[in-house]
């Protein structure tokens, strides 16, 4: 009878003579291997290319006004995509235009301030040459990211960076793999080049990603996620005991300790916890004896995220948050999200 393995609500029926090939003398993890270390080494071999071509590159990207326009055809098409985007998320204004549709009108997208960067393996894609002209005409810089520095599209660029691979991992050396690895990982380190030219920072990162951890996080300001309201308060007469309830009601794991509307202290259950291992009567001490005098504290118009370095920094999991006046409005814990 076949296995039967439940995932969810779904049963899967896995006849085993039908995967019986995949264990043999695994073949399988043996290619894959192969071919991971082959691009490992593809890589490694870009790195010692980069040189003249790719400063005039970099040259004219830090100097382009407008769009870095990307374009390419195929497979590398869909690799300078990719690369628009990080160019246009990491502080590049950037596009991707498809060649074809270039030809047939999308040219309008270009402007004479504008700089192209063309991807082709062969430098000879005809949907890409047949662009040039355009180009020249408008002077507009191209770059080029090619397989064969010898190629049309090569010569007639601006600034050519040798994206050439010595095969596919394909095993008919036909599917591009490690061409597009490679067209792929110099447009990264394009975009890296200009981050350090544009001294493109962690905040800059964050206003063109406002919707992710980082944007929150750089953006969001202590009053937008702190709690606030009803706080767990105990005066400092106030036995441990009758804080723990306190403590317990409020859901934050402490208590702050006010006299008079003014903060004495804070007591956190990592605080508690300390004091009855120490002593039998914890439970009966005023809660006074066992607080933190003096808490750290952080105005509620702070950044999110330097209140996060001073947590860490101080060591600690809360922090007071107090308004322009000086008065409690709140406490942010370091696990909030």
């Amino acid at each position: 009878m076949a296995n039967l393995i439940t995932d969810g609500a779904v049963v899967v029926n896995l006849n085993r003579s039908r995967f019986k090939r995949y264990n043999k003398n695994e073949e399988i993890l043996v290619q894959t291997r192969e071919v991971l270390t082959q691009q490992s080494r593809i890589i490694a071999g870009l790195a010692t290319r980069v040189g003249d071509g790719y400063m005039q590159a970099v040259e004219i990207l830090v100097h382009t006004k407008g769009h870095v326009v990307v374009s390419g055809m195929g497979k590398s098409g869909l690799i300078g995509k990719k690369i628009a985007a990080t160019f246009a998320s990491t502080g590049t204004p950037s596009f991707f235009v498809h060649p074809g549709e270039a030809y047939h009108g999308d040219l309008g997208m270009v402007r004479s301030d504008d700089t192209i960067i063309f991807l082709s393996k062969s430098g000879e894609t005809e949907e890409v040459i047949r662009l040039l002209p355009f180009f020249k005409h408008m002077d507009i810089p191209v770059i080029s990211l090619v397989g064969n520095v010898n190629s049309t599209l090569a010569i007639h660029s601006d600034a050519v960076i040798d994206v050439s691979v010595d095969n596919e991992s394909c095993p008919n050396n036909l599917a591009p793999t490690n061409s597009t690895l490679a067209t792929l990982a110099m447009g990264d380190a394009l975009a890296v080049s200009l981050m350090k030219e544009h001294n493109f920072n962690a905040q800059d990162f964050a206003r063109f990603h406002p919707g992710g951890t980082l944007g929150r996080r750089l953006l969001t300001k202590v009053r937008d996620a702190m709690h606030e309201g009803h706080l767990p308060r105990v005066s400092p007469f106030q036995s441990v005991r009758d804080s723990l309830v306190t403590m317990s009601a409020g859901r934050l794991g402490l208590v702050l300790v006010i006299e008079n509307e003014k903060l004495l202290g804070i007591v956190t259950d990592g605080d508690l916890r300390r004091a009855l291992q120490a002593h039998d009567q914890a439970l009966d001490f005023p809660i006074s004896r066992i607080m933190t005098a003096e808490p750290v504290t952080i105005l509620e118009n702070a950044m999110l995220a330097d209140a996060e370095k001073l947590m860490h920094k101080k060591k600690i999991k809360a922090l007071v948050v107090l308004n322009n006046r000086g008065k409690i409005s709140g406490i942010l814990e370091i696990f909030d999200d």
